[in-house]
C-alpha cells in the first residue's frame, strides 16, 4: 500500500482526490486539513479507515508536518490546500499570503528534512492571466497574475520550482482551468447559483456575464492529477483543462434549464431573476490553456461534456440540500452580502 500525505483532503477539489485514490486499495491517504470554512469532514465520509487517516491541522505548522513526514513516511505529497476564491482576496489578500505562500514553504522545508518521491503541487490557470483575444497559454508562458490570489498562487508555483533548482527537490506542478461538480462550496458560481435557483434568490453576475472559462469536471482533473502524480517528469509543469470554454452568462443560463427540467418549473421565471452586478476589480475576461503536454505525456484525456457534467452536478446538489444547509453558516450570509450588496 502506498502512502500519500494530501493536504487540503477536505476541500473540493482534494477531497474528491482522496475520493478518487481510496477506490483502489493500493494507495493510503493521511488528510491534514484545518477545515476552515470550506473544508468539511463529510466530503470524505465512509471511505475505508484502514486507507484514510485524517489530521487536523494547518500546513503553516510545520512542526506538524514535519510530525507526519516522520512517523508516515509518504511516497509523495499533494498539495491542496489553500485559499482560493478570488473575491476573498480582494476583501483580504492576507490570508492567502499566509497559506498560499507561507504554508507551501512550510511544507517545502519539512520535505526537506524528510525526503519524499514526489512533491506536487496543485496550481491554477489563473497564473497566467487574462488571455482575452490571445493564443492558450502552454506551461513555458510568463505569468502575469491579476487578482491577490492569482499572485499568491504564481508566488507558490515560483517557490516550488526555487527548491526544485536549489536543493533538488522532487517538485511538480499542475494548473487546472475551473473546476466544477460535487462538494464546491457554494462561493463559487456554480453551486452559489444552484443554492440560489433552490432558495428562490436572484442570480448575481459579475459585469456583463461574457467573461469566458474553460470548465473541466472535477473527477476529471483529479484523474489528471493523478496521471501527472504517477507518470509526470520531475520539475515540469502540466496545464490540466477539457477545452470547454462558455461565459459566465451561458453557464448561468444552463443552469436555469438544468434546474427547471430537474424540478419540472418553467426556466423563463428562473432566467428572469438573472441580476448583473458591477464588475469586480481586475476581473479576467478570458482563461486558456493548452493541455497537450498532459495528454501526450501521462496519455490523460477529460471524458466529461459539459452539458452532461453540468446536469449531473445541479443534479448531486438537489440531492443534497442538506448539505448546503450544514455548510453555508451565518459567516456565509456576511460573506455574501458583503460581495454582492452592489446589485
Amino acid at each position: 500500500m502506498k502512502t500519500v500525505l494530501v493536504t487540503g483532503g477536505c476541500g473540493f477539489i482534494g477531497s474528491n482526490f482522496v475520493r478518487l485514490i481510496c477506490a483502489d486499495p493500493s494507495w493510503r491517504v493521511v488528510n491534514l486539513d484545518a477545515l476552515t470554512y470550506a473544508g468539511n469532514l463529510e466530503n470524505t465520509a465512509n471511505l475505508p479507515a484502514d486507507q484514510l487517516r485524517f489530521v487536523h491541522g494547518d500546513i503553516c505548522d510545520r512542526g506538524l508536518v514535519e510530525k507526519i513526514l516522520k512517523e508516515e513516511r509518504p511516497w509523495a505529497i499533494v498539495n491542496f490546500a489553500a485559499e482560493s476564491h478570488v473575491d476573498r482576496s480582494i476583501l483580504d489578500a492576507s490570508p492567502f499570503l499566509q497559506t498560499n505562500i507561507g504554508g507551501v514553504q512550510s511544507l517545502l522545508e519539512a520535505a526537506r528534512n524528510h525526503p519524499v518521491e514526489r512533491f506536487l503541487h496543485i496550481s491554477t490557470d489563473e497564473v497566467y492571466g487574462d488571455k482575452e483575444g490571445k493564443r492558450a497559454s502552454t506551461e513555458d508562458f510568463p505569468l502575469c497574475p491579476s487578482s491577490p490570489y492569482a499572485a499568491t498562487k504564481a508566488a507558490a508555483d515560483l517557490l516550488c520550482f526555487s527548491y526544485r533548482r536549489t536543493y533538488g527537490l522532487p517538485i511538480i506542478v499542475t494548473r487546472s482551468s475551473n473546476n466544477y461538480g460535487p462538494y464546491q462550496f457554494p462561493e463559487k458560481l456554480i453551486p452559489l447559483l444552484i443554492r440560489n435557483g433552490l432558495n428562490h434568490l436572484d442570480f448575481p453576475i459579475y459585469g456583463d456575464g461574457k467573461q469566458i472559462r474553460d470548465w473541466l469536471y472535477v473527477e476529471d482533473n483529479c484523474r489528471g492529477i493523478l496521471s501527472v502524480l504517477e507518470k509526470g517528469q520531475m520539475g515540469s509543469i502540466y496545464n490540466i483543462g477539457a477545452g470547454e470554454e462558455r461565459t459566465n452568462l451561458d453557464v448561468v443560463e444552463a443552469i436555469c434549464v438544468a434546474i427547471a427540467d430537474r424540478l419540472g418549473i418553467d426556466v423563463a421565471a428562473l432566467k428572469k431573476r438573472i441580476r448583473y452586478v458591477t464588475d469586480r476589480p481586475g476581473h479576467d475576461r478570458r482563461y486558456a490553456i493548452d493541455t497537450s503536454k498532459v495528454r501526450a505525456e501521462t496519455g490523460w484525456q477529460p471524458s466529461m461534456d459539459f452539458a452532461v457534467g453540468l446536469k449531473q452536478t445541479v443534479d448531486w446538489y438537489l440531492d443534497h440540500t442538506d448539505w448546503i444547509a450544514h455548510v453555508t453558516s451565518g459567516e456565509y450570509r456576511k460573506y455574501y452580502d458583503s460581495v454582492y450588496s452592489q446589485a
